[in-house]
């Protein structure tokens, strides 16, 4: 499932919201709900943004800025996607 998040990331990357949104739901696992908290980030919409970082088992008041997360984000992805744990 890791390389439908790969095609969402690249959809949130190039600003098309609906195309991630549509897509990341189609995940239930922790990184999806990460990632989806983060396109609510990018979107503004901070309510929905914590609700799906708690998905997530993650603390959003802690968080970073966006880039920081999408870093975070992306070095998890890779880590999952590879098998090995993220370092």
């Amino acid at each position: 499932m890791t390389g439908d998040l790969h095609r969402v990331l690249a959809h949130l990357r190039a600003g098309h919201w609906n195309e991630a949104h549509n897509l990341v739901q189609t995940d239930n696992s922790p990184l999806a709900a990460w990632l989806h908290g983060l396109l609510h980030i990018q979107e503004g919409d901070l309510e929905d943004a914590e609700y799906w970082y708690g998905q997530a088992g993650r603390h959003f008041r802690n968080r970073g800025t966006l880039a920081e997360e999408l870093v975070s984000f992306e070095a998890s992805l890779a880590a999952a996607s590879s098998g090995t744990p993220p370092g």
